[in-house]
């Protein structure tokens, strides 16, 4: 039987967590962004374009990260995107939330 890798689904909220957290190592591209999750999730989390986008442009509206027009090393022009104060706060509130709803689900889990 061959094994099948299952995309994993995302709660509502958690991928706006992700991008703020690898924000924090600093100033990233779109794709760069996506195969910095990629990559520390090793290879479990790949969040297509479809949904980093959007979640990127709801985060700089919000204030949380701002967006500049750079060249990257391929020489192409892409939008680079750093967290921001009030982000750097929101990250802070973001991973409190977390740590309460996976530390509930654990709960629920757990042992009967």
């Amino acid at each position: 039987m061959a094994k099948t890798r299952q995309k994993p689904d995302l709660l509502q909220g958690t991928l706006d967590l992700l991008i703020l957290r690898t924000l924090q190592w600093g100033p990233q591209h779109g794709h760069g962004i996506g195969v910095a999750l990629r990559a520390s999730s090793e290879e479990v989390l790949i969040v297509d374009h479809g949904s980093l986008y959007p979640a990127l442009h709801r985060l700089e509206r919000q204030g949380w990260v701002d967006a500049t027009w750079k060249i990257s090393d391929r020489n192409q022009r892409a939008k680079y995107y750093r967290l921001t104060a009030t982000g750097r706060r929101q990250l802070a509130v973001e991973r409190s939330r977390w740590t309460r709803l996976s530390a509930a689900i654990a709960r629920v889990l757990g042992p009967a």
